[in-house]
């Protein structure tokens, strides 16, 4: 039976990171991960905040290797309204740009330069069952050929995505309480894409707040275009092969005929009721990261920059307890990610409440607000001097509510 210091589960982003940092201490790890790589993935656009984590695992090089589509802001339309932040007008002093990447070649590359570095990356392995103990861990597998494995280890990083492998052996589990949601989405060509098109992610808010578009351009001239909304509006939409789909993506009318005549690269995808959370962030014997923790919504691009942050936390905290340190998991983990979450989740509440919109749509929006907003949209959610920060769960709704009242006074 193998034997090694930490098995991770999962190479995505928070796996790939996680094993990168604790190779780079000395440590022995094993990555299990269930799928072929490359493999599709949605969650295309990246924050800045995430490069710090790439480049303190010793995986930006590789990733900067690939030149992928560079990212500088991100820009919100709603009719004839629109709003543009660029990062370099951030109030967080940090990483002023990022990339807009398939994650399909962007996985593989973290998986390919993890590789590289000494660890044990295995796809097509299924685990199947997990014993956890004080001191030891028993993970069994299964490989794409069918045969059954086991291999031991001192501590176990769950970084399993969308599969959740503890969440789901363990009843971890619980679920969203925002509404449930899904998106359609394609890849297409993109003739008719401006300079200032390609450097950013463009958001388009229609049907009342409830619904939305993405629209995300890579280096080779095609475009990730998805439809977020009520579960229902999606599963027509994605009828018959995408059909109302492509006709909407194609008319839409704020998007200006800018995907009238384009390629669709592959049929269109859906994905159905995506927001879960879990009781617990770790136990003993293991931790999650990345998905395996809570995954909010697609609005404001954090899935990866969360799973770069738990993913490079939750190695930290695992070299702690590998040296036999007392880890306090609550509180300088579990807690540490579930401020950041919560951010993030009061951004997206304000969205589909129309405070955030409210407040970047105004006729005049101050300077020093919209910078402490970009700082947020960067992924900087652990800054607690940006009162956007600070105040997330008051804020909002607070400021929304001056702005509509000082508008009426002026209609």
């Amino acid at each position: 039976m193998q034997t090694v210091d930490v098995v991770v589960i999962g190479a995505g982003p928070a796996g790939t990171v996680a094993a990168s940092y604790l190779k780079k201490q000395g440590y022995q790890v094993t990555i299990l991960e269930k799928e072929k790589f490359p493999r599709f993935q949605i969650g295309e656009s990246l924050l800045p905040c995430c490069m710090m984590h790439l480049e303190e695992a010793g995986l930006l090089e590789a990733v900067k290797a690939r030149n992928f589509q560079k990212k500088t802001g991100a820009a919100f339309m709603k009719g004839n309204k629109r709003c543009e932040f660029f990062f370099s007008q951030q109030f967080t002093k940090g990483w002023t740009w990022t990339w807009q990447v398939k994650r399909a070649d962007f996985d593989l590359t973290l998986a390919e330069a993890t590789r590289e570095k000494g660890v044990d990356v295995n796809f097509e392995c299924e685990v199947l069952s997990v014993q956890c103990g004080p001191d030891e861990q028993t993970l069994e597998y299964r490989d794409n050929e069918g045969g059954s494995h086991s291999i031991k280890c001192k501590f176990i990083i769950d970084s399993s995505g969308y599969g959740r492998v503890l969440p789901r052996l363990f009843d971890l589990s619980k679920p969203s309480a925002f509404t449930p949601r899904g998106a359609v989405f394609s890849h297409l060509e993109d003739k008719n894409r401006t300079q200032v098109a390609s450097n950013n992610i463009f958001v388009h808010s229609f049907d009342n707040n409830k619904s939305w578009i993405w629209a995300i351009p890579f280096s080779d001239g095609s475009t990730s275009v998805g439809i977020v909304g009520d579960k229902e509006k999606i599963i027509a939409l994605a009828e018959n092969g995408g059909e109302k789909y492509k006709h909407f993506i194609q008319n839409f009318e704020d998007l200006h005929g800018r995907f009238a005549d384009s390629e669709f690269k592959f049929e269109p995808r859906h994905i159905l009721g995506y927001s879960i959370g879990v009781k617990k962030m770790f136990g003993e014997g293991f931790v999650l990261s990345g998905n395996s923790t809570e995954f909010l919504d697609p609005i404001f691009s954090s899935g990866v920059t969360f799973a770069t942050a738990s993913g490079l936390l939750s190695a930290k905290m695992t070299e702690r307890h590998l040296k036999g340190e007392n880890v306090d998991w609550k509180k300088d983990y579990e807690d540490v990610i579930q401020k950041g979450i919560d951010v993030f989740r009061s951004y997206v509440t304000g969205w589909y409440s129309g405070d955030f919109q409210t407040i970047v749509f105004a006729r005049d929006i101050d300077n020093d607000i919209k910078n402490q907003i970009c700082s947020v949209l960067a992924g900087y959610v652990w800054d607690h001097t940006n009162p956007f920060v600070k105040k997330h769960d008051t804020i909002l709704p607070t400021l929304a509510k001056v702005i509509k009242m000082k508008e009426q006074s002026l209609a």
